[in-house]
């Protein structure tokens, strides 16, 4: 492999500014070097970026996007040829799950935003491989994405929610329609819960403006993180009732002190950065007073960006200090100052002043020097897993500096540690080094203005230096007037592969860091280097051997294990198993091992794919059963970007959401027509039929039609986000009623299909058009199933019937009866890219519609030639303004670009 090469790891002499440091061969040195390189080969680091064509979306949409995964040093990762994408709600729910083929380190899809799967909410889009599964979740790819809805919505909500004083808590809701007028003097219930236990509740009228204001107080100091305030507007038509999560305002601002180099030392002057973030995730301004014990002011800080600042002191072991922080808001409140350790190094570096070098200053106060006079340390500067600088050093004076070039670093974040003998770090620091070496992209168009359905060539070139190059990019045409965006905020393949990949916690505008050379720009990045937490693998994890557990490896395709038994549960050696694909008339065979276990891998077929597996060909197959394992998924994590959610997510797209209301206006599609007739009552399959079930209440059941089922390919995804009042957790992968998992109460629900009790794993051999309906219920009233299982609620699965009168064969028969030695599954099989629709207005008087597209032209695989050269051409929409033009991708070497290009459409 290419990146093994750049393995090759080179040991420089420090460039030094005072003869403090004797340097000389080490063997400890070396062994530190070796562990390191072997952890890199071991253990490569993969990163997933995606590329969307769009920043925000509405109901009805279609997201398109671009996946680029990578490994050392953003090459193409050879590692992993499949890509998951999760969609998870504002509440923590998958909506939807992709499974990607990837090839050369790329891969494409689409996610349709249909209307009876989605809905207006914050979404996270989370991007990993089963080979990142295995280290921390803080380093998957995650980005959240608001979809409005322009369409559905009948009422719209302003809410605003204020800071909790003491135990009172404030909310306000304006309710408009969907012309924007006041819902007026309107009778609105509203009760606060966490979990099944309701904490307040009351009723109110909305004024003239649509105002509703709610108040009241945590007499049981409930736990807002976990609060939801649940509101319901009488219009005296149908009653719109929706949910406000309270985390947002659920605990105060919080202020966190950053000292360089990890610690503050008595007698040793430093720096000590501050960040401040507001409950929402987002920063906030503030100005700081660093007092002591006696009330002294010994320095001040004032924020500089993003709600981070810095300052200088020399603290004293002896003296407590605390820091009066008054904020933006006008607030004020006090918050005490890191421990001041007694004795140590204090690491200080500087990356801003000459970008060709790193300054780095090693101070230790007195009583440490005297102890540690002529040790040996070792000075590491580590990029990704590769140490690309190391060199033995001996402390001779109490202060140190040198200068480490930074042409021994590729462009990115660089963690320079001071270790001991025995390689444990004693100071650290992370710093951001630029070079202007990534991929340059250009594009250029035949012209600077447009009309409308006019044909665009733009030229699209590649070069690495000045050298052309064969790039794999992607490149996305937006109507910029409706779809406008802040420039600083953007996801990047450059803010993403270089910078957020690296580092754990919210990043706020990364993109700021990146559009264009700024020196205030670079002294803000350091900053952030100070501020944000940044680990890998750490050095005392490494020298220890304390290396996460692999549990995954790389997956090169598809795989479907399983084990077979026999009915008393004796697993089945050498016993052949065959899978099936009808639809693509595949079939292969396998042996099962000493245990029992089989496997097929590196299998490829379309997602909702009937795949059968059977080991009706052994000897004896009556007497034998197939079990096939599930699939294991990660758990879900907080939103590590929830600052990027949105309560009204209605006034940060009105543009476009206008648009799309009237594109769906012109699109002349009919609202439903409710037509009164006499129905003929249809009956269909119900728990009912089944004594296993009969103890279950009608009154009970949340009943989910195969109608609504529409458009689900396989039940198991499905229930997940369509199973109303139910959570699924991936990590213990069962069911759960919602309310009694939040509470703690986590007991699984029982699945039953057509009386049968079955296990989760089951439900993915069925498709949504083998169901009649699912009925949902969230209790068990008199206690027959839940106590029988010991379990809590149930699901219950009623089949399709054939048609009365319909004759069926005994085989047909017998393919209606469970088979222990058959198992018919539909997998989640590859989700493969569909092509963008970009119309070709070439003939003259045609009949097309209006064309209000925001998307332009979407294209996931724009490839230069060997000359670094490629053309694409589309034609323009009926919108006029500024469309935006952005392409982005990489080389096979790892250089990666991205470029923005702008042109006028009247």
């Amino acid at each position: 492999m290419r990146y093994l090469i750049k393995l090759t790891l080179l040991f420089a002499l420090l460039f030094l500014y005072k003869p403090l440091f004797a340097q000389q061969d080490s063997i400890a040195l070396n062994d530190l070097v070796a562990k390191a390189n072997k952890i890199a080969e071991a253990m490569p680091i993969e990163k997933v970026y995606l590329q969307f064509d769009k920043p925000y979306y509405a109901v009805g949409d279609t997201i398109w996007f671009k996946a680029y995964l990578t490994y050392i040093f953003n090459e193409p990762s050879q590692l992993s040829k499949i890509l998951y994408v999760d969609v998870i709600n504002s509440k923590d729910v998958v909506v939807q799950s992709l499974t990607l083929p990837v090839k050369d380190g790329t891969g494409s899809a689409q996610i349709a935003l249909a209307k009876e799967h989605y809905g207006q909410d914050s979404y996270r889009i989370r991007a990993y491989t089963k080979w990142m599964a295995n280290f921390d979740q803080a380093y998957f790819f995650n980005k959240t994405i608001n979809v409005g809805d322009a369409v559905n919505k009948q009422v719209t909500t302003i809410v605003t929610l204020n800071r909790p004083q003491g135990k009172n808590v404030t909310a306000s809701i304006i309710y408009r329609d969907a012309e924007g007028k006041p819902y007026a003097d309107k009778k609105v219930n509203w009760y606060v819960s966490v979990g099944y236990d309701d904490i307040a509740k009351g009723k109110g009228n909305t004024d003239n403006n649509g105002l509703l204001t709610v108040n009241f107080v945590n007499e049981k100091d409930a736990d807002l993180s976990k609060a939801n305030l649940h509101a319901s507007l009488v219009t005296g038509k149908e009653d719109f009732n929706h949910d406000v999560s309270l985390k947002t305002i659920a605990s105060p601002m919080d202020v966190q002190f950053f000292p360089e180099g990890g610690n503050m030392i008595s007698g040793v002057p430093g720096r000590v950065a501050v960040k401040a973030i507001q409950p929402n995730g987002l920063s906030i301004g503030f100005t700081a007073n660093i007092i002591d014990i006696d009330g002294k002011t010994v320095a001040t800080c004032q924020s500089e960006h993003a709600g981070m600042g810095s300052f200088e002191m020399t603290p004293q072991s002896n003296r407590n200090y605390k820091a009066v922080v008054t904020f933006a808001d006008g607030t004020k409140d006090t918050y005490p100052m890191p421990r001041i350790r007694a004795t140590g190094f204090v690491l200080s570096a500087n990356s801003t002043t000459d970008t060709s070098r790193i300054f780095i200053r090693i101070s230790a106060d007195s009583s440490h020097f005297s102890a540690n006079q002529g040790k040996t340390f070792y000075i590491v500067g580590k990029s990704g897993q590769v140490i690309c600088y190391a060199a033995k050093t001996t402390l001779n004076t109490l202060v140190s500096s040198a200068a480490l070039p930074t042409v021994k670093f590729p462009t990115g974040v660089v963690q320079i540690s001071v270790l001991s003998a025995t390689g444990m770090p004693v100071s650290e620091r992370v710093v951001f080094v630029k070079h202007n070496n990534n991929l340059t992209l250009g594009v250029t168009s035949d012209k600077a203005v447009y009309p409308n359905r006019q044909k665009v060539k733009l030229n699209v070139s590649a070069k690495n230096n000045i050298t052309p190059v064969e790039g794999d990019l992607s490149l996305t045409v937006i109507d910029e007037t409706k779809v406008p965006f802040n420039d600083n905020a953007e996801t990047t393949i450059l803010t993403s592969l270089l910078l957020t990949s690296d580092l754990k916690g919210h990043i706020e505008n990364p993109n700021y860091y990146f559009r264009a050379a700024n020196k205030d720009a670079d002294k803000h990045l350091d900053l952030l280097m100070l501020t944000q937490g940044y680990r890998r693998f750490t050095y005392y994890e490494m020298m220890r051997n304390r290396l996460p557990q692999i549990n995954f490896f790389p997956e090169q395709g598809i795989t479907i294990t399983g084990t077979l038994r026999q009915l008393n549960g004796t697993p089945v050696k050498d016993g052949g198993v065959t899978l099936q694909i009808p639809d693509k008339f595949y079939t292969t065979s396998t042996k099962t091992d000493a245990e029992g276990k089989f496997s097929f891998k590196n299998l490829a077929f379309a997602d909702s794919a009937k795949v059968v597996v059977s080991a009706k060909n052994n000897y004896n197959a009556k007497n034998l059963m197939l079990m096939i394992d599930g699939f294991s998924y990660p758990g879900i994590t907080k939103n590590p970007d929830y600052a990027d959610e949105h309560l009204n997510i209605d006034t940060i797209m009105p543009k476009y959401l206008a648009n799309s209301k009237e594109a769906f206006k012109s699109s002349r599609m009919l609202d439903e027509v409710v037509i009164k007739a006499k129905a003929i009552k249809k009956q269909g399959p119900s728990h009912a039929d089944y004594p296993s079930l009969a103890g279950l209440s009608n009154i009970d059941a949340r009943i989910i039609t195969s109608d609504m089922l529409k458009g689900c390919a396989n039940i198991f995804m499905c229930l997940q986000t369509m199973a109303p009042g139910v959570t699924y957790d991936n990590s213990t992968m069962s069911f759960y009623v919602n309310r009694d998992y939040n509470a703690g109460k986590r007991v699984p629900m029982a699945i039953y299909v057509n009386g049968m009790p079955v296990d989760v794993n089951y439900l993915s051999s069925i498709t949504a058009n083998d169901v009649e309906s699912v009925e949902v219920f969230l209790r068990d009233a008199l206690g027959l199933v839940n106590n029988l299982n010991q379990t809590n609620g149930v699901l219950a699965i009623n089949k399709k019937t054939p048609p009365q009168g319909t004759k069926i064969s005994m085989q047909d028969l017998e393919e209606l009866l469970p088979q222990p030695n058959l198992a018919k599954l539909t997998p989640k099989g590859y989700d493969f890219p569909k092509a963008f629709y970009s119309p070709k207005y070439t003939v003259a008087g045609g009949s097309f519609g209006p064309d209000l597209r925001t998307t332009i032209y979407w294209n996931p695989k724009v490839i230069t030639d060997a000359t670094g050269k490629t053309v694409v051409e589309f034609f323009t929409g009926d919108n006029k303004g500024t469309y935006k033009a952005i392409i982005e991708g990489f080389d096979k070497n790892g250089h990666i670009g991205r470029t923005v290009y702008r042109f006028k459409v009247q």
